[in-house]
């Protein structure tokens, strides 16, 4: 019988970096997926990154991931997205070519030591006194494992829904899963039922770009791995247009055969990337609604429509594409279709993701109620190191919510829960100025080397950077020609009531950036653009970065405060009802997370306090 210290079970985003993580950590590891051809595939659309996304990507990277270097490999098109906002704000986002990037990291995984792929059909968690012991296949077949981390994305009886056409299938065709869920749901997991959907692909010959607007990618700027030395090429380019109100009487004369809103759909969708009939809907007063087309690969053949996902049916799609300014002779190759799919209630996980409920058993990705590539791989990455350090007898990692946006997207899948598809964005980060997209190697780059996934290579050239920072922020200290600063001032239309004496005075100025300076005074040689950008960003939101940090030391005083697991919240005077059961539902395992479950209010959480510090003198 074969035996393993860690199964994963699913290759997509989630479970491709479980299992490298836990095999790159010298774990005899096995990954389990339904279709080889399904590893990492873009099965909805052929990007990486986005707003808030691309920040996760980065720090998959720095902690040492793989998803950055594999998309910078792969890229189209690469852009900076929201320029024209401040830095908290700006992510990378990426058109990859999908089936490269399939190819890719398939090739990755199957070149990886301690790692065994397998295609096979998981149907059953086997579990003992409360502690997972191995799976059991379709095949019959059992599998010992110390530990399993579930990355089934949408595949759990998952069925495409397309007009009154429905299918048990999973995404793209690919084959779904039939027997995991009921095991899930016979060891006490609460199964909810979720909804996403994609876009049509059309064919590219077939489209007028002339109707139109070119979308062109940014050059020398970030990308998505701090290891990648080459800027990458963008080859291809994305194109903006419009539906308009034909296109929505299309949609609102057929609503009664669109699945939505027959009844046909039961799942819960997301709310932050609605169908084209629930925009129409929802927004009737808007005359016309943005679609981008993107390329699926370098050849260029299918085009994904951004912003036209549907479940309209085949006749009315093709309807509504015509409608549409450039597509009217278009031709449509694969049909946009909705996926309905089971997850788990993410309440039920501990901040390592671990379950709660069955010891040794990890869950990662779309089964935790999240949508999103960048989303998934950010779990799986912390499950298969979570899964690797608690059969190593090693402290989990838990990444805070100031530290990181992933510490950001489990903290509120583990406390709030999700109740549609979670997407994470910049609004949802309270810190969102530390964590930015160009500092994520100096937030987590000395936390996985200290988990064991950053190499010596990877930490030579972290260190090589920190170097020229310090460099750089010491040449800025150094004092300037008052003449030269006083000319500067006047070409930049600046006050010079007050004469800067230091770069680092006149970075701070609103119209001067440290490359004017670098124009003007040649401070600066060999230093790469991205430092320098670094460097200035921190010098010109010095004051609001400072203010943060004093609101996160306040915060680190409830983190670091532990409470017991098995603590009966009942024994508490003065916390309200709806406290005690929340509490004691979730089992916190500090007080600043107490403090972020719904329903415990401020004034419990100093009820909380107060009987902490009681205890703590009587002991």
């Amino acid at each position: 019988m074969k035996e393993y210290d860690v199964i994963v079970i699913g290759s997509g985003h989630a479970g491709v970096e479980s299992a490298l993580a836990a095999a790159r950590l010298n774990n005899k590891t096995l990954l389990t997926t339904l279709n080889l051809d399904s590893i990492s595939f873009l099965a909805c659309n052929p990007s990486i990154g986005g707003t808030a996304k691309g920040q996760l990507v980065s720090e998959i990277d720095a902690l040492g991931g793989e998803m950055g270097k594999a998309a910078d490999r792969n890229i189209l098109q690469l852009r900076l997205l929201n320029t024209g906002k401040g830095v908290a704000v700006q992510s990378l986002r990426a058109q990859v070519d999908k089936h490269a990037y399939h190819m890719d990291m398939k090739n990755v995984l199957e070149s990886q030591k301690n790692l065994d792929i397998m295609q096979c059909e998981v149907v059953e968690i086997l579990v003992k006194d409360n502690k997972v012991y191995g799976i059991k296949t379709a095949f019959n077949e059992t599998i010992l494992a110390k530990t399993v981390v579930v990355c089934t994305g949408v595949y759990l009886d998952s069925r495409i829904i397309i007009g009154e056409y429905t299918k048990d299938q999973g995404p793209n065709g690919f084959i779904n899963s039939h027997g995991l869920s009921s095991s899930l749901s016979s060891l006490g997991f609460k199964i909810l039922r979720f909804k996403t959907g994609t876009p049509a692909r059309v064919l590219n010959s077939s489209i007028n770009y002339s109707k139109f607007e070119c979308q062109y990618g940014d050059n020398n700027i970030q990308t998505f791995s701090f290891l990648t030395k080459k800027q990458p090429k963008n080859v291809a380019v994305c194109y903006l247009g419009y539906t308009n109100e034909k296109t929505h009487d299309i949609i609102r004369k057929n609503l009664e055969r669109a699945p939505m809103y027959s009844g046909m759909i039961k799942g819960v969708g997301p709310r932050y990337c609605p169908s084209i009939e629930d925009k129409v809907v929802r927004f009737a007063d808007k005359t016309r609604h943005q679609i981008f087309l993107e390329p699926e690969d370098k050849y260029g053949n299918e085009i994904y429509v951004q912003g036209f996902s549907s479940s309209m049916p085949r006749d009315v799609q093709e309807e509504m594409y015509k409608s549409v300014e450039g597509f009217e002779n278009v031709k449509i190759l694969r049909n946009a279709y909705a996926i309905e799919y089971d997850c788990i209630s993410s309440l039920d996980l501990l901040p390592t993701l671990e379950s709660k409920r069955i010891e040794n058993l990890f869950f990662a990705g779309q089964i935790n109620g999240t949508s999103g590539y960048e989303e998934a791989a950010a779990q799986g990455l912390i499950a298969g190191i979570n899964a690797s350090n608690k059969i190593n007898n090693k402290e989990p990692l838990i990444l805070r919510r100031d530290q990181a946006y992933i510490g950001v997207l489990i903290d509120d899948l583990v406390t709030k829960g999700t109740n549609e598809p979670y997407r994470m964005m910049t609004s949802r980060a309270e810190y969102r100025l530390l964590l930015r997209q160009d500092n994520a190697d100096i937030r987590l780059t000395e936390i996985g080397r200290k988990v064991g996934l950053v190499d010596d290579y990877r930490y030579k050239i972290f260190q090589q950077k920190l170097k020229k920072i310090n460099k750089v922020n010491e040449i800025i200290n150094e004092k300037l020609d008052s003449k030269k600063v006083k000319e500067l001032l006047i070409k930049k239309e600046e006050s010079c009531s007050i004469i800067p004496t230091t770069a680092r005075e006149l970075i701070k100025r609103n119209n001067i950036t440290i490359f004017d300076v670098n124009e003007e005074f040649k401070l600066f040689k060999n230093i790469n653009s991205n430092i320098l950008k670094y460097v200035e960003t921190e010098v010109k939101y010095e004051g609001y970065l400072k203010r943060q940090e004093i609101l996160i030391n306040q915060m680190k005083k409830n983190e670091d405060i532990k409470l017991d697991k098995d603590f009966d919240y009942n024994k508490v005077k003065g916390l309200r009802l709806e406290a005690r059961q929340k509490l004691n539902s979730f089992k916190p395992l500090t007080l600043g997370q107490a403090s972020r479950i719904s329903g415990v209010s401020p004034a419990d959480i100093s009820v909380l306090t107060v009987y902490l510090t009681l205890s703590k003198k009587k002991k």
